[in-house]
């Protein structure tokens, strides 16, 4: 039991970092399909003006 404060401050600090590497996740892949969604209108402007 004289542990547990440092155990719940480790496990504090585990999850905090699995929720940064989680959000960063997600903003890479948001990141990724705006750059394929900005590709894919730009195709659809060149196809337009042909």
């Amino acid at each position: 039991m004289k542990n547990l404060p440092k155990l719940l401050k480790r496990l504090s600090v585990v999850f905090i970092l699995i929720a940064i590497v989680a959000v960063a996740g997600l903003g890479c892949h948001t990141a990724n399909g705006f750059g394929q969604d900005m590709k894919d209108a730009g195709q659809g402007i060149q196809n337009g003006t042909k």
